[in-house]
């Protein structure tokens, strides 16, 4: 028995898939890894003296799974321009805060889907080195888009099927672990509407035909119709936000698109952020079509757009209790946050589940996540990649007032209905 064995108990061990949840279970963790996952009664003698620690009232469960940040951007107003006039290690000392910060609130594993001159590439390898602590994170670097497209000011633009492929070649030698497409014009980006293509099919082919051949896979931002069509025509892996908005923000789901995205098995990353209802409840044309998404049967994973303006890191909580608000049942929210996070990301095996030979990222939650998704918010335990982290005292904000009462009659009617 060596000194890295350690046992984790609590009245509970959720393993990170539908129906695993384990009464008064135990989880053996040796060095960075998982090496058993079972009821305590059933603990094998060769971990019978290993050093317990037990947490009373609480469920384990894995380390959560952000899919979808900007670690570039602090969640405050105006962060998206004021990133873009940073300095480049001003820059880089943003994102590891927000890294930082993202692991105090239960994120073992982070996607950065942008972020200027593929400055996360930094960010992740210093994190892997142990400069700094951090989940670990997979990056895009920054987003490819067209010349005056959404996030422009990233710069990665090509404009030609040719250009597109040497742009993925240039990020790949950059050191990515994945591509980003700008499939459609975006909210936050002046002159680029989000209910209109910025490529055409034979583009976005392009990219995912070079990203795949690289062995990396391709995310497409995606809120338009047409956008959404080219995208899952071209066989990118993950959607992200997938609102099917048109002129106007007016959002109109295509069940035939919808349930070609299931057939071909696209994950979806909705993007449903902790203030979300009250958007929706303020704007009567803007209902993104969460519960539809799941009730035609498309794999959605968590994700928050975490960074973007009233979006800080610290609220990645806040995003899964939307979803439920939402009608997507909590234990499908807890999956989408961890096990089939890791699979839309390529990590099955290495995290988002508690099993033998799976990467140590796990939390320990006060209360049961399975009754009410806001335990996730009170952590008693966090622990990435075997090493222990005792979370930074953020103010971890609470939905506003007006979160609540978000489902009125009115927005119940559209949403429930």
């Amino acid at each position: 028995m060596t000194d890295t064995t350690k046992v984790f108990t609590a009245d509970a061990v959720w393993r990170g898939t539908t129906g695993s949840a384990i009464s008064d279970g135990a989880v053996v963790v040796r060095g960075d890894t998982v090496a058993w996952v079972g009821a305590q009664a059933d603990l094998p003698a060769e971990f019978a003296e290993a050093p317990a620690r037990h947490f009373p009232g609480a469920t384990i469960m894995p380390g959560l799974i952000e899919s979808h940040a900007h670690l570039s951007y602090d969640g405050r107003p105006g962060t998206k321009q004021r990133s873009f006039a940073r300095s480049a290690p001003n820059l880089v000392a943003v994102m590891i805060a927000s890294a930082r910060e993202l692991l105090s609130v239960g994120v073992t594993t982070v996607r950065d889907l942008g972020a200027r001159d593929n400055l996360s590439v930094e960010v992740r390898d210093a994190v892997d080195e142990g400069l700094v602590r951090g989940p670990r994170i997979l990056v895009a670097g920054a987003q490819i888009t067209t010349t005056g497209g959404h996030t422009w000011q990233n710069h990665a633009r090509a404009d030609s099927p040719d250009a597109l492929r040497k742009l993925v070649r240039t990020q790949h030698k950059a050191g990515v672990d994945l591509i980003k497409v700008n499939a459609t014009g975006g909210f936050m980006t002046a002159g680029s509407a989000p209910w209109f293509a910025q490529f055409s099919v034979e583009e976005l082919s392009a990219v995912v035909e070079e990203a795949h051949r690289l062995g990396k896979r391709v995310a497409a931002h995606a809120h338009g119709v047409q956008g959404i069509e080219r995208a899952v025509a071209a066989g990118v892996d993950t959607l992200e936000h997938c609102t099917f908005v048109a002129d106007g923000a007016v959002v109109a789901p295509d069940i035939g698109l919808i349930d070609e995205i299931v057939a071909r098995g696209i994950h979806v990353c909705a993007t449903a952020t902790w203030n979300l209802p009250a958007m929706m409840r303020d704007n009567p044309a803007f209902q993104p079509p969460v519960r539809l998404l799941h009730e035609r049967g498309v794999q959605l994973i968590a994700g928050n757009d975490a960074g973007i303006d009233g979006v800080p890191h610290r609220n990645y909580a806040g995003g899964l209790e939307t979803s439920v608000i939402l009608g997507v049942p909590i234990e499908e929210v807890l999956v989408g946050a961890t096990s089939r996070a890791a699979a839309a990301l390529g990590l099955t095996g290495v995290t988002g589940e508690l099993t033998t030979g799976a990467s140590a990222d796990l939390l320990a939650v006060q209360g049961d996540p399975l009754a009410d998704i806001s335990a996730v918010r009170d952590l008693r335990l966090v622990l990435a990649r075997g090493a222990e982290f005792a979370p930074d005292p953020v103010d971890v904000a609470l939905p506003d007032p007006s979160y609540a009462d978000a489902l009125s009659a009115r927005t119940a009617e559209k949403v429930l209905s």
